[in-house]
């Protein structure tokens, strides 16, 4: 018996957008996909939020279009 295969986390080359991404599980998920080597851009309701999360992203050396 064969274990299932991992799936693969290599979003390079790939463009993501995440919608209600400044806070919460949107958030999460915009910088998983971006730590992940996507090109992700995240829209919100809220632009202090969208700020703070292309802040954190920029620190961790990520880059996040909002």
């Amino acid at each position: 018996m064969h274990a299932p295969a991992a799936p693969s986390l290599d979003f390079t080359g790939r463009r993501v957008l995440v919608a209600g991404g400044s806070k919460g599980i949107g958030r999460a998920m915009a910088l998983a996909f971006a730590s992940a080597g996507a090109r992700v851009s995240v829209c919100a309701r809220g632009e202090p939020g969208l700020t703070a999360l292309r802040t954190d992203a920029q620190a961790l050396g990520l880059d996040i279009h909002t």
